[in-house]
């Protein structure tokens, strides 16, 4: 099977296990479980908004006034005399989150708290959701057939129904942590929960402008809602509300858009409106975005607000009993382990203290109510979109890590996992966007690396029989054991070295492959090659790879080495004279040419040891072979046949040379000084001479950007010799540069666009 094969195949199954595994309960338990603690607590806590408050019963309060810590023992005179005190605080909502089903201690005290409720026109309550079962029977037999179970709500006392502003529930999943609520409780009717009628309680001041924008969108629609607002039914509202946005998805969208065009409205008004948008029209499971642990909602004990008297008025108290415009939530709220194990009223959240203290349910109904407010839920990412994601993380890691050898798989691995994980955490904290976690990070990646490098194992393997079985007939057992012992997934490096790389590269092979017969291509090929390899071997290198028109040979030494340098470029000569030979001869006999560039390059590079048809081949692997061919590709742009890096030819004297400045190659980041290998200094003519020196002058005067000068000095090389690419190529660099002078720091170092 072929690489790629392998590599698709790999992919496609990682890909598809995070799939599969984020379609079972595991994968979201997983995500929940640990994704969502471990981004909280990276996160850490924030700061809770300032629109909400909790007044909390709790064992201060109850020592204080003298009260048993049950909240339901508490008279409600004391609720009545708390709504009197936060509506004078200017409270905008007032949510208890006690039950008011049945009668009070006092009876008589149930009037003056729907009294206070009354005066106060802002109380929201919360009722308890109940559930019955009941039984459809067969009609033949006395026996029931069918049981099913229904949600709903118990009744409150009559006239706490008729005074508060709202009532709803306020159920949390039965879990082992607390993560998510109900907007809307589908089995239960759709019936709206706290948070949902505390907002629009909250915006019942906007209510015109609500129902202005939505008869803008459909006038049909606003027809449905009441007209005066002093009389509305905020449990009928909502309900309203609640199926036009479910049954026309479309008209959030409109009324948004409505919104933002809006210039009656200041920013203010519109983040009230988009609230209660997203709350109709968006999903009815929420998570909820905390924002630390117990009490990170401003909490202010219930009897510190009791206690202050008329000459001791909250005004007097504005820094800490600040509640204008608030909304207020009213509950038990435990700030110790051991009062909140007499009343239980807690749930255990990603927050929860290590001391065993969680946080109330009054809490997070505020936190919920905060969110909505806000609109900054946690957000999990699209379903579809998690699928897609799993998939093309695990494809691309399999990939990827199949592709690169073990060592580099691991550290790649790595580095993926920090840029995902910090991609996600980046998400969650600056747009509440919860994104796939622990599915991709301890599932799918280490299965991708395992999966990498255990089919990187059997092709090794393989490589090592089937090179051992076919180099057995031409080489030594000893040879052949060695080769196949440095194998890897292909076959793998050997050594660091030193060394010289050349890259040959012929013109027009491309339209002589279309053009030719393949047999007088190969015939063509195969004389070219022999006219290449022929100077590498007499000066000591080795052909290291042949593919196409192109050669790669190297020379390799311990250490940086003249004498190394020195062949290299003695064998550059010998080609490019071999060459020129080459396409005399076939020019003169009617046969096609190649012209040939060649690029030389000297560092450092590794080794590995492959088998050819009938010889070794040592395959350069690293910068340098991609540094040579880009060299060589320079001869293009330059109109030059031999180019070598100023690195092979430092120390050396007996050449010629027409240095040509720096350059950045493509691709590359780093600069590399291009130098032209011209011939033996004792062979060079008059003219070559004179080229190199007027070259070398003009270049000076183009580094110090005198372009007058340069250009002078180039004019005057292209009238002696009109078809020198150097000088053609400066001069053309020159005139753009006078043209249109560069605005950032100009350098005389050229950076390339392609190859």
């Amino acid at each position: 099977m072929a690489k790629w094969s392998k590599q698709l195949l790999l992919g496609v199954f990682i890909g598809l296990f995070g799939v599969i595994v984020n379609l079972t309960p595991l994968g979201l338990a997983l995500e929940e479980k640990f994704g969502l603690y471990w981004l909280f607590h990276l996160r850490g806590p924030v700061t809770a908004p300032n629109d909400v408050a909790v007044v909390a019963i709790d064992r201060p309060s109850a020592t204080a006034l003298d009260l048993p810590i049950t909240p339901r023992s508490w008279p409600r005179e004391y609720h009545a005399r708390l709504i009197e005190k936060l509506t004078a605080a200017g409270a905008r909502v007032i949510v208890f989150d006690l039950l008011f089903d049945t009668q009070g201690i006092v009876p008589e005290d149930n009037v003056k708290l729907a009294h206070a409720m009354q005066q106060a026109r802002n109380v929201v309550v919360v009722e308890r959701l109940v559930f019955e079962e009941s039984e459809l029977l067969a009609d033949f037999v006395d026996q029931p057939y069918n049981r099913f179970t229904q949600e709903g709500t118990s009744k409150l006392l009559p006239m706490i129904a008729d005074t508060v502003m709202a009532h709803a529930p306020f159920p949390l999943p039965k879990a082992a942590r607390v993560n998510n609520y109900w907007t809307f409780k589908a089995g239960a009717g759709d019936v709206p929960t706290m948070p949902v009628a505390a907002l629009q309680v909250y915006a019942l001041p906007l209510y015109d402008d609500f129902v202005r924008l939505l008869q803008n969108v459909n006038p049909a629609y606003a027809a449905k809602l009441p007209v005066d607002k002093a009389a509305l039914d905020i449990d009928g509202l909502l309900l309203t509300l609640r199926n036009i946005f479910v049954n026309d998805p479309h008209i959030a969208r409109l009324m948004q858009a409505a919104l933002n065009r809006d210039t009656n409205l200041d920013e203010a008004k519109k983040r009230v409106i988009n609230a209660l948008l997203n709350v109709y029209a968006g999903d009815e499971i929420r998570y909820i975005n905390f924002y630390g642990p117990p009490r990170s909602v401003k909490t202010v004990p219930y009897y510190q607000l009791l206690q202050l008297d008329g000459s001791e008025s909250i005004e007097n108290h504005q820094q800490q009993f600040d509640f204008q415009d608030k909304v207020v939530f009213v509950g038990f709220s435990a700030a110790t382990q051991p009062e909140q194990d007499r009343v239980r009223d807690d749930y255990h959240t990603v927050f929860s203290n290590p001391n065993g203290l969680f946080i109330s349910g009054v809490e997070i109904a505020a936190t919920a109510f905060a969110n909505l407010l806000e609109n900054r839920p946690i957000r999990p990412f699209p379903f579809t979109g998690s699928l897609g994601l799993l998939f093309v993380l695990g494809f691309g890691m399999s990939v990827v890590f199949l592709a690169l050898p073990n060592r580099s798989s691991i550290a790649f691995g790595c580095f993926l996992i920090f840029i995902y994980a910090f991609s996600v955490f980046y998400q969650f904290k600056h747009a509440g966007l919860w994104l796939p976690l622990i599915v991709p990070m301890f599932l799918q990646l280490p299965l991708a690396l395992f999966g990498a490098v255990f089919l990187r194992y059997l092709d090794a393997k393989k490589s090592r029989q089937q090179l051992q079985e076919a180099f057995g007939y031409f080489l030594p057992e000893r040879v052949v054991n060695d080769i196949a012992k440095s194998s890897g997934a292909i076959f793998s490096n050997t050594q660091l070295v030193y060394g010289a790389c050349l890259a040959t590269d012929a013109d027009m092979y491309t339209r002589l492959a279309e053009n030719m017969d393949p047999v007088e291509l190969g015939r063509l090929m195969n004389d070219y090659y022999a006219v290449l390899f022929e100077p590498v071997r007499q000066h000591n290198g080795i052909v290291s790879d042949v593919v196409g028109d192109a050669m790669l040979a190297i020379w390799t030494a311990s250490a940086a080495n003249i004498a190394l340098q020195r062949r290299a470029c003695l064998a550059c000569l010998d080609i490019a004279e071999a060459v020129e030979r080459f396409n005399q001869f076939n020019q003169a006999n009617g046969r096609k040419i190649l012209p040939t560039r060649i690029g030389l390059h000297a560092g450092e590079m590794l080794l590995g040891n492959i088998g050819a048809i009938d010889h070794y081949e040592y395959r350069a692997v690293g910068d340098m072979v991609n540094t040579s061919n880009r060299i060589q590709g320079m001869n293009k742009y330059l109109g030059t046949r031999l180019l070598v890096s100023s690195a092979v030819v430092a120390g050396l004297d007996e050449f010629l040379i027409r240095p040509l400045g720096g350059f950045v190659l493509f691709g590359k980041s780093s600069s590399v000084d291009l130098v032209e290998l011209i011939t033996h200094k004792q062979a060079a003519s008059n003219e070559q001479l004179w080229l190199c020196e007027v070259f070398a002058s003009a270049l000076h005067a183009y580094q110090l950007q005198k372009w007058q000068e340069a250009i002078k000095d180039f004019s005057e090389i292209l009238r002696a010799f009109p078809k020198d690419g150097p000088a053609r190529f400066f001069l053309g660099h020159c005139q753009r540069q006078m043209q249109a002078p560069p605005i950032d720091l100009w350098s005389p170092t050229i950076r390339m666009e392609s190859k």
